[in-house]
C-alpha cells in the first residue's frame, strides 16, 4: 500500500495512477487518510465482496425472523406456476 498526501498526488497524478493498477494508494490530508485510489477491477473486487456480504446478511435476518414456514408446495401454487 502507498501513502501520499494530496499535494503528492495532484503533482504526480500519472504516478499515483500507475501504482493503484497493482496497489492501493492512500492519498492524504494533514497527514490523516482522505480518499483511497484502487484500480477499476480491484473496486469492483471489492464491490461485489461487500454485495455479498449485504446479502449474507440480509438472509441470516430473514433466516432469524420468527414465524411459520410456507410449504414449496404452497409457494408454487400463489405464484401460478401450478
Amino acid at each position: 500500500m502507498a501513502i501520499m498526501s494530496i499535494s503528492e498526488a495532484r503533482e504526480h497524478l500519472p504516478a499515483a495512477m500507475e501504482t493503484a493498477q497493482t496497489e492501493a494508494v492512500i492519498v492524504q490530508r494533514h497527514g490523516r487518510p482522505a480518499g483511497v485510489l484502487v484500480s477499476p477491477e480491484r473496486y469492483e473486487q471489492l464491490m461485489s465482496a461487500l454485495e455479498d456480504a449485504e446479502d449474507i446478511a440480509a438472509f441470516d435476518a430473514a433466516m432469524e425472523e420468527e414465524g411459520s414456514n410456507i410449504p414449496w408446495e404452497q409457494v408454487k401454487k400463489d405464484l401460478g406456476w401450478e
